[in-house]
């Protein structure tokens, strides 16, 4: 089941996504070689409660922090702790909010001070991807006209995405469907309608797209040992068009 939301509900969803937004932006100035990712859980869990809204991750099936802080080849779900970052790790941030009964969804990547390059561009290609996504959120596509558009992007840049991960709808519930997947052929899958509210996410590999699980039960990292890179913005689709909610 789709639920198609009123203008209200996406307004409710919108400022639960800004609040996660702001959260994560505020984190990118912590974000230096020798801060410890559980003070970066501590910082955003302290911004989200005192903006209203309770953390989305903690506690979600077993989750035990705010964030997920997901370092190096480490591609999402990185549980904070005593690790400190260094110089030349990139490390992805993902949190969600839930305010009001609605629930927002954000991740970003960032340089922790000077990166190589092949790190940078990994950045760059990833959310390039996402953008290119979103552009084809527009009432009357296929949602995998968005998988398409980010694959293609990624795969001409000479990286690959992650396929046992995907992004999904988002609502009263944190997941909800459809899943969003960050690849596959165009004109696939349910058509995209107006009061579609979706956290689009691509995971991008420098190396295979190969993934597992570490024993933690969590932390999820490229098979090969490579970067890997996540975006994600949540996404309501409106008759003009696909309208970015995790944002200022």
């Amino acid at each position: 089941m789709i639920y198609i939301k009123t203008e209200e509900e996406i307004e409710k969803i919108r400022d639960s996504c800004r609040i996660a937004y702001r959260t994560v932006m505020m984190l990118g100035k912590y974000i230096k070689p020798g801060i410890k990712t559980s003070e970066l859980n501590s910082i955003a869990e302290d911004f989200i409660l005192k903006n209203g809204a309770r953390p989305a991750f903690k506690g979600y099936k077993g989750y035990p922090a705010t964030i997920c802080t997901s370092i190096n080849e480490e591609v999402v779900h990185g549980i904070p702790g005593d690790r400190k970052l260094k110089e030349g790790d990139i490390i992805s941030v993902d949190i969600g909010t839930c305010r009001n009964g609605y629930y927002g969804d954000v991740a970003f990547t960032f340089p922790v001070g000077e990166v190589d390059d092949e790190k940078k561009r990994l950045m760059d290609v990833t959310r390039e991807s996402l953008y290119k996504g979103i552009e084809k959120a527009a009432p009357g596509n296929r949602l995998s006209d968005i998988s398409h558009a980010i694959q293609s992007y990624v795969e001409a840049n000479g990286f690959s995405v992650v396929r046992s991960l995907v992004g999904h709808g988002i609502g009263r519930n944190l997941h909800e469907s459809p899943e969003v997947p960050n690849y596959g052929a165009p004109g696939m899958g349910p058509e995209l309608k107006p009061g579609m509210c979706l956290a689009i996410e691509p995971m991008v590999n420098a190396g295979m797209y190969e993934v597992y699980t570490l024993d933690d039960g969590w932390t999820v990292v490229t098979l090969d040992g490579r970067p890997s890179a996540h975006f994600e913005h949540t996404v309501a689709i409106t008759e003009n068009g696909p309208v970015i909610l995790t944002a200022d």
